[in-house]
C-alpha cells in the first residue's frame, strides 16, 4: 500500500473544515483548492483577477516544492472563478505558469468563494517523473507485445474461399468412398397356386350324346 503524506499550509480554514493543503500518495500529489493568500494570511490583489491567479499558482508551487516536485509535474488543474467575464486575466496567469508543460484543465464560474474578496481558487494534481517513466515503460512493453501478436497473426496462412471449397469437396469424396454399401434386400418371390381347370360336365355329356347319335345314323 502506498504511503500517504499530508502537507499543511497553516491556512485558518484547515482545522475548521478538516483538510490539508496537499496529500501525497505514491507518485501522486493532490493539491487542494488554493486561493490568493500570502504567508501572513492576507488576501493578495483585491479585485485583481490576474494578481490573485498568480498568487494562487505560487502557493501551489510552494506545496509542490515541499513534496520535491515542480509545476512541470502538474497534469491537471481545476480553476474556479467568480466572474467568467474576466477569463482573459485568468488565462494569462495560467499560460505564464504552465505554458511549457500544459496540463489538462477546467475553468468553472461559481457564485462566490469562502471570502467575498476572493476571485479565484485553483486545484492541481501532479505526478512524479519517476512514476511517469514507469508508465512509459509499461506502455512500450504493451506496444511491443501487440506488434508481436500482430506478426504472429500475419504469418498464419490465409484460408481462401477456393481452398475451403476444395477441402470441402475432398472431404465429401472421402465420405462417399468410405461409406459402406448396403445390399438391397431381395423381395420374396410371389408364389402362384396352380388351379385345376373346371370341367363343364354338362357340355361334355351333350357332346358324347351327339357323337353316338351320329354313328347310329
Amino acid at each position: 500500500m502506498a504511503r500517504i503524506a499530508r502537507i499543511s499550509s497553516g491556512a485558518p480554514w484547515e482545522p475548521i473544515f478538516g483538510y490539508t493543503r496537499a496529500v501525497k500518495a505514491g507518485g501522486w500529489l493532490m493539491v487542494s483548492g488554493t486561493t490568493a493568500i500570502d504567508e501572513s494570511g492576507r488576501i493578495v490583489g483585491r479585485n485583481q483577477m490576474y494578481v490573485q491567479a498568480r498568487q494562487a499558482i505560487a502557493n501551489i508551487s510552494a506545496a509542490l516544492d515541499r513534496a520535491g516536485m515542480t509545476l512541470a509535474d502538474v497534469v491537471r488543474t481545476r480553476v474556479f472563478v467568480t466572474d467568467m467575464g474576466r477569463f482573459n486575466e485568468v488565462a494569462r496567469a495560467h499560460l505564464e505558469a504552465f505554458g511549457e508543460d500544459p496540463p489538462a484543465s477546467t475553468v468553472v464560474e461559481v457564485r462566490r468563494l469562502v471570502n467575498p474578496d476572493m476571485l479565484i481558487e485553483i486545484e492541481a494534481d501532479a505526478i512524479e517523473a519517476k512514476s511517469e517513466a514507469a508508465v512509459e515503460v509499461i506502455e512500450e512493453a504493451i506496444e511491443v507485445e501487440a506488434i508481436s501478436l500482430a506478426s504472429g497473426v500475419a504469418s498464419r496462412p490465409k484460408r481462401t474461399r477456393s481452398g475451403m471449397a476444395a477441402k470441402s469437396r475432398t472431404a465429401a469424396k472421402v465420405n462417399v468412398a468410405t461409406k459402406p454399401r448396403v445390399a438391397a434386400k431381395a423381395k420374396p418371390a410371389r408364389t402362384v397356386k396352380a388351379t385345376k381347370p373346371r370341367k363343364n360336365t354338362k357340355k361334355a355329356a351333350a357332346g358324347v350324346r351327339s357323337k353316338a347319335a351320329g354313328k347310329r345314323r
